[in-house]
């Protein structure tokens, strides 16, 4: 019977373990609504306006966005930037409706709701959520010689998104749901004479779920499982 050394044991344990089951969602869907969206019809992803801490980031609203107008039932996205100065100063940080009500008193403006009708968009998204550090622990030491250097240990941690969206329909100026994922996964570092990086790309799949659901979302249909 061949001997396998401590090490090679702890790789394949560590492959099993972060290339098969370091990852788990979930995904939660309330809807107001029918948003069965029609041609000629877009949606607009805006950060959710925050009175502490961050909004969500540009990167990941790009993200979503991407995955919505692509795949087999694509969703017209407007551009957020030119959303905006379109609607100025109506959705800057400082003065964009934190709630629908606020959203039906912006329509009834002189010239508010032609500009969005012009726009094409029938749908905001307000997204908010981050990605964090929630865990870690072990040790990896790493060090350099002449003619050698290499790491020795073992380092882990554990992240976590957890981003909601929020859909209002401008066209009623109404809320028309939500659609709220969370993604937790853990990643790692082995130490033998070359690091070996295990990542879970915690936001990644955040950012392909949310997408995936909120197709579906606009395309009228039910939860997807």
């Amino acid at each position: 019977m061949a001997h396998r050394s401590p090490i090679t044991v702890a790789l394949s344990l560590c492959a099993a373990l972060f290339l098969t089951g370091c990852m788990s969602a979930r995904i939660e869907e309330s809807r107001e609504l029918p948003t069965q969206i029609e041609a000629g019809e877009a949606v607009v992803i805006l950060a959710k306006p925050q009175i502490e801490g961050a909004s969500a980031e540009d990167d990941f609203m790009d993200c979503v966005g991407r995955g919505l107008a692509s795949g087999a039932r694509p969703v017209e996205v407007h551009d957020n930037d030119s959303f905006v100065d379109g609607l100025f100063p109506w959705f800057e940080p400082g003065t964009a409706p934190s709630r629908p009500e606020a959203v039906s008193r912006l329509l009834a403006r002189p010239g508010v709701s032609e500009r969005i009708a012009a726009s094409g968009v029938r749908y905001l998204v307000w997204l908010d959520g981050a990605t964090r550090k929630t865990d870690g622990g072990g040790s990896l030491a790493c060090g350099a010689a002449p003619g050698a250097a290499g790491c020795v240990g073992f380092g882990w941690w554990e992240n976590e998104s957890d981003f909601e969206a929020v859909i209002w329909d401008l066209e009623s100026g109404k809320s028309a749901g939500s659609v709220d994922t969370n993604v937790t996964g853990t990643s790692a570092i082995v130490g033998a004479v070359v690091p070996l990086p295990f990542i879970a790309r915690v936001e990644a799949t955040a950012c392909k779920r949310l997408a995936a659901q909120l197709q579906n979302f606009f395309q009228g249909g039910a939860p997807a499982p």
